[in-house]
């Protein structure tokens, strides 16, 4: 095996957003096999997608197109699943 192939993939502002929006998800214990109550953890979710809207918001104006819509798209989601994890949890306390 080279040195090439261990590399890590190359990150550019997608790749980033994807890699918080995984970390916010994990957060809201909503990845495969994600074990609810030992993994669920709302600030710090809350935290990544904060994260997310302060690269969009510090970030207008310089994105492309597709990045636009994807930190969009992606914020929406995770601020829906956020409400709904919080409701859940609201319920349970």
């Amino acid at each position: 095996m080279s040195e090439e192939d261990n590399a890590p993939p190359s990150i550019d502002f997608n790749t980033f957003i994807l890699s918080l929006s995984t970390s916010a998800l994990m957060h809201l214990g909503e990845l495969p096999g994600a074990q609810e109550d030992e993994t669920i953890n709302l600030a710090h979710a809350k935290q990544s997608i904060d994260c997310i809207a302060l690269l969009e918001e510090k970030t207008t104006g310089n994105l492309t197109g597709e990045e636009e819509r994807l930190i969009s798209e992606i914020l929406y989601d995770l601020r829906l699943r956020f409400v709904a994890a919080k409701k859940a949890a609201d319920r349970k306390a």
